[in-house]
């Protein structure tokens, strides 16, 4: 009688290596989550570029043009303060021009507009006359644009420059001069900068202007007492000066 047919027997393979389940290349679950945490480090990555990367910019032109900026400030203070008066004229003239390729080099940012304005103020003081008229003029265009970009900067010294020409300059119908609104831009910028010399200087001048040497005593001699600006000796000296002679005009000596 001939053997009944049984089906052969089915090998069992061998067990997977612990190796092979262990690697992330061959195990599926592991490899997935690998590639998810390259993704997540990938992409923290770019965000860390992109937020750090406005700001690193930001930085880097920051330092050129607070190094044209401090350039214009010590060129300005030698011309008010150590030149012969002269001589005073045609250099802030000079002066002006290299003021506006600085504005015009870093367009867009309120500091060079501010001191190109002071040059330019500076300009027409000693030129004087009607004929300094479309100087200040300019200046005002200066100062108004700077506000409009950012009126903080320079702790408000747009508002305080202003402020100057609106109470120096003749009112309608010569030119634009407002008291009021002198007085207006002038406590702006102290507010900004209430223990500043130029802005307790210039306030301090203004109420002498305009008949209030009583009040004005207290603002002059916080200009004295005011702290150094860094880099500016000669301009905080030229200027505590100044004030000290306008103590004299209040006190009617």
């Amino acid at each position: 009688m001939a053997a009944a047919w049984l089906p052969p027997k089915r090998q069992r393979l061998p067990s997977r290596p612990e190796t092979l389940t262990r690697n992330p290349d061959m195990n599926p679950t592991m490899n997935k989550n690998a590639c998810t945490r390259r993704r997540s480090a990938c992409l923290a990555t770019l965000l860390s570029a992109l937020v750090l990367s406005p700001l690193l910019t930001s930085a880097a032109l920051a330092a050129p043009v607070d190094d044209a900026v401090t350039e214009l400030q010590r060129d300005w203070e030698v011309i008010r303060y150590q030149s012969a008066a002269a001589e005073r004229e045609k250099r802030f003239e000079a002066l002006s021009a290299k003021a506006h390729g600085v504005s015009e080099r870093f367009a867009g940012r309120a500091e060079p507009l501010v001191w190109e304005g002071i040059i330019v103020s500076s300009w027409a003081g000693e030129k004087g006359g009607l004929g300094a008229l479309g100087l200040v003029k300019q200046a005002k265009a200066l100062y108004e644009t700077a506000i409009q970009i950012d009126g903080k900067a320079l702790d408000g010294s747009a508002y305080n420059s202003l402020g100057v020409l609106y109470y120096k300059v003749p009112g309608w119908p010569i030119g634009f001069g407002d008291k009021a609104k002198a007085r207006e831009l002038l406590q702006k910028a102290l507010a900004l900068n209430p223990q500043g010399i130029d802005a307790n200087f210039f306030y301090g001048e203004y109420l002498i202007e305009t008949k209030q040497p009583a009040e004005a005593q207290a603002y002059l001699e916080r200009v004295l007492s005011a702290p150094g600006r860094p880099g500016r000796q000669v301009a905080d000296t030229g200027r505590r000066e100044e004030a000290r002679l306008l103590l004299e005009k209040a006190a009617g000596k």
